[in-house]
């Protein structure tokens, strides 16, 4: 029965749920949704209205507000203090957690889940103190339990004692709102009760993920609880009082307003956010609702990341390191690696402010006095310049977050033009103030963009663009309802009036919607960043690889590769540019000083292109500057390798391999190595044994760690053959061969399909024979995958990962078998890592090794 056919119902629609279509369209229809509901919702609202609601705020709500939003933001600090404290006790400090994580949600906040998560913030952080993926998610969970805790205590609260008006929005009989919320009490007491019985762990799938004692259980629901309770009381003391008749019933609907928010991806839940509270109140019409949730998020989201953005540019402009307090220079290297999404959330808001200006009326007697200047046309002009250098802007905070240089001189030439248009548009020196600070903010963030990747600017994955589409939505909603009061007509497309800010706010939506659907259509079509293609063996190479005492250094003679060569020719480093990594092959060759220093050329190669960079299957010998690098060192399986000293095929592990050779002996067949130099008249014959052999094996050729057979590469080495007593090739083996007689091993091993299953045995024990009488001082059996990993409970997240890939992934590959295969000889074991970026790039580097290996899944399952 096929797979699809016995999936449960609930498999079903988690496969649906995580459709790619489903994820882009879900974010989509509610953005849709909800600037339809704004519209209908404050249809008969005037912006003027607004205006003067806003300016007749009182300083002492405002005030209440601002603590209340600072209560929240001490919540958020301590979920990620008291979970280090209870998942990495003692590796991270306390202030430092309690920053992460107010300073963190600053940041995501502003910027929305589908830019920047918690997750990312806190992994940059944390990181730099040593926590690997596995610990950070373990931080992430227990926060998230101290957030779910307070949810339950605030919730079950409410529903067991139901206040009045709670039932407005939950109509439900009494009994069962009672029994609820007593349940839900019950079931966080019994949470805490259970962390009480001592340290716990939860296991699943073979992970153990630590918890929070009873007491920082509790401490966490407490943080909970002012997080939650201050974030909704910035908003409630902000409303008006007449429609404040119920706290429980206003906590209900600011709670679903943030889920909704968080799923619309829209950057802060702009716009969702607003329909879900004006809708859930009643509240159509009401200027004073808007004005409120105005003042809210300028309180709760744009002046703590304001504070953030503002206080991370001064350390930067003003902080002499060299005579910081080791506390201080703790902080700076810690808040450091924050800068990128710091200057991508620093330009979104510019850009948001330049379009959502250009969607508001201008003031008119500001251009009044313009008009004594400048004529119509520049206005309109700027007007228009304004609005796209907004568009712009947002779409350019992408390349900022990824350290790009030429987003950085792009985001300040549309920043200066944010300025020129803001004057120019209507003197609007408040909006003209905050371009020239944000042009002081990413002139100071200067250092930390240097990468000069090749790729578009203009050119989103899908994640941004669902996003940039949902938030535009929410900026052409602004500027409906500020001119609902004009009646729409045909002639105001090409009304140029000096008072004619609705035909403004219409042609430049136009232009900006015309500059999405081209920057998004760029987007969906444009192939990959150019990759580096692999290039002519130089000479140099051809030498290194001959004075190579490693055998696998022959591999760098494939075709399929670039190099990093030092200038003296001492030393290289082979590798392959897959389009988002630089993956090196194995360690350099050469001279070992030579080769420390190009290992840090092709990391910063990489880095400046805006690249991951790797290196795959290397030994301990550069494991030191690897991690200097600031990689992480995954062990990827262990080498075999044969001590070829008075080696024979005596011995009962052996026993396979010496029938198989008396055999083919008995049977005339013939073993000769023929030099590379005598290879010609053979090269046809040998093609023939390899065509058959792959397509007997429906295969295709591989590439980076394997060789092909391809003439231009097997004429570089000797080749062992084994001969039929008529004299035609049934197998052979290109050979590897190191440099002093140090090692021997081979790379192509191919036999004709017809040839008895004996031959590839007898071949393999004919060359070890000879090599060891040829004087080879080891014999290398290649790698065996995932072996030698420790499966531990307090291992890393990697080494559990690979020790459950080779206990379990015998249906895929021969895991154990080929160990125990290689083991019959006895062989000295080392270890084989991968270098590479921490955390989930793990993953990816290995897939990336896979495409170039085998072509991608397709190729490894053929």
């Amino acid at each position: 029965m096929a797979a699809a056919e016995i999936l449960s119902p609930e498999g079903r629609l988690a496969r649906i749920i995580d459709h790619p279509a489903v994820r882009i369209a879900v974010p989509v229809i509610i953005g849709a949704l909800a600037v339809v509901v704004l519209h209908k919702l404050a249809a008969h609202v005037k912006w003027a209205d607004v205006k003067a609601d806003l300016s007749a705020a009182s300083w002492l709500s405002l005030s209440k507000a601002l603590g209340f939003a600072a209560l929240s933001f001490a919540g958020i600090s301590l979920y990620d203090a008291l979970a280090t404290r209870a998942v990495a006790p003692g590796k991270v400090p306390f202030r430092i957690a309690a920053l992460a994580g107010a300073g963190g949600y600053a940041v995501s906040g502003l910027l929305g889940v589908s830019y920047l998560t918690g997750t990312a913030v806190r992994y940059r952080v944390y990181s730099g103190f040593g926590l690997d993926m596995a610990t950070i998610a373990g931080v992430i969970a227990v926060s998230w339990s101290g957030f779910l805790s307070g949810l339950a205590l605030i919730f079950g609260g409410l529903m067991a004692f139901h206040p009045a008006g709670l039932s407005a929005v939950l109509p439900i009989p009494p009994a069962i709102e009672t029994l609820a919320g007593a349940g839900l009490l019950a079931a966080l007491a019994g949470y805490l009760a259970w962390l009480a019985t001592g340290q716990r762990r939860l296991v699943a799938g073979g992970f153990a993920l630590p918890l929070a004692g009873a007491g920082l259980g509790a401490a966490l629901a407490g943080a909970g609880v002012i997080d939650l309770a201050g974030a909704a009381m910035t908003l409630y003391v902000l409303m008006p009082a007449d429609l404040l008749s119920s706290l429980p019933w206003f906590l209900t609907i600011f709670f679903a307003a943030v889920a909704l928010g968080i799923l619309s991806h829209a950057p802060g839940g702009l716009g969702v956010f607003e329909a879900t509270i004006i809708a859930g109140m009643g509240a159509s019409g009401r200027s004073d609702v808007l004005a409120a949730l105005l003042l809210f998020r300028l309180i709760y989201t744009l002046l703590p990341f304001a504070l953030a953005a503002g206080g991370l540019a001064a350390a930067m402009g003003l902080a002499d390191r060299s005579r910081l307090t080791e506390g201080a220079r703790l902080a700076w290297r810690t808040f450091v690696p924050l800068v990128p999404p710091v200057a991508a959330g620093t330009a979104l808001l510019a850009g948001v402010i330049l379009l959502v200006s250009g969607n508001l009326p201008a003031e008119h007697s500001r251009l009044g006095l313009l008009r004594e200047f400048l004529p119509l046309s520049f206005i309109e002009a700027s007007h228009l310049a304004g609005s796209i250098a907004g568009l712009l802007l947002i779409v350019v905070a992408r390349g900022l977050y990824r350290k790009l240089h030429r987003a950085w001189i792009a985001a300040m030439v549309l920043l200066s033009v944010g300025l020129v248009a803001s004057l120019a548009k209507g003197l609007d020196w408040k909006e003209s103030l905050s371009m020239l600070a944000t042009l002081a903010v990413l002139g100071l963030f200067r250092p930390a963009f240097y990468r000069a990747e090749g790729g578009s600017l203009l050119r989103l994955n899908g994640t941004w663009l669902v996003s940039i589409v949902v938030l535009m939505g929410a900026i052409f909603w602004i500027g409906l309802f500020a001119h609902s009061h004009v009646p729409y007509r045909n002639a105001l497309w090409w009304d140029f009036t000096w008072h004619g800010d609705a035909s403004r706010f219409l042609r430049a939506s136009l232009a900006v919607a015309v500059i999405l659907g081209v920057i998004a259509f760029n987007s969906l079509v444009s192939g990959r960043p150019a990759r580096a293609e692999p290039q002519p063996i130089p000479d140099v190479v051809r030498r290194l690889v001959a004075e190579s005492e490693d055998a696998e250094a022959g591999i760098a003679l494939a075709g399929d590769k670039a190099f990093v060569i030092d200038e003296g020719g001492r030393a290289f480093i082979a590798y392959a540019d897959t389009g988002r990594s630089l993956i090196a092959k194995g360690d350099p060759v050469g001279d070992r000083e030579a080769g420390r220093k190009l290992i840090w050329r092709l990391r910063e190669m990489a880095d400046s292109q805006g690249r991951a960079c790797a290196f795959y299957a290397v030994s301990p010998a550069y494991l030191p500057t690897y991690l200097d690098l600031g990689l992480s060192i995954l062990k990827i399986g262990e080498v075999a390798r044969v001590d070829l000293t008075g080696f024979t095929l005596e011995g009962s592990r052996k026993k396979d391999l010496r029938q198989a050779r008396n055999r083919a002996a008995r049977d005339g067949f013939v073993f000769e190595v023929i030099p590379a130099r005598n290879l010609a008249p053979v090269m046809t014959e040998l093609r023939a044994v390899s065509d058959a052999w792959l397509e007997h094996k429906q295969g295709e050729e591989k590439g980076f760690a394997l060789g092909a057979f391809e003439e231009s590469y097997i004429s570089n080495f000797d080749v062992a053959v084994l001969r039929r007593p008529e004299g035609r090739i049934v197998a052979f083996a290109n050979l590897f061969k190191g440099a002093n007689l140090s090692e021997l091993s081979l790379d192509l091993m191919r036999h004709r399909p017809d040839a008895p299953g004996l031959v590839m045995d007898a071949l393999f024990a004919e060359l070890m024979l000879w090599g060891a009488a040829e004087g080879f001082r080891w014999f290398s059996l290649g790698a065996a995958p995932f072996s030698g990993i420790d499966n531990h409970q307090l291992s890393p997240l990697w080494n559990r990962i690979g020790g459950f890939v080779y206990e379990h992934g015998e249906h895929f590959y021969n895991f154990e078998g080929l160990r125990a295969f290689k083991q019959k000889f006895d062989p000295e074991w080392s270890p084989n890592y991968l270098a590479c970026p921490g955390g989930l790039a793990a993953p990816r580097i290995l897939y990336e090794v896979n495409v170039l290996i085998s072509g991608g899944l397709r190729g490894l399952i053929k």
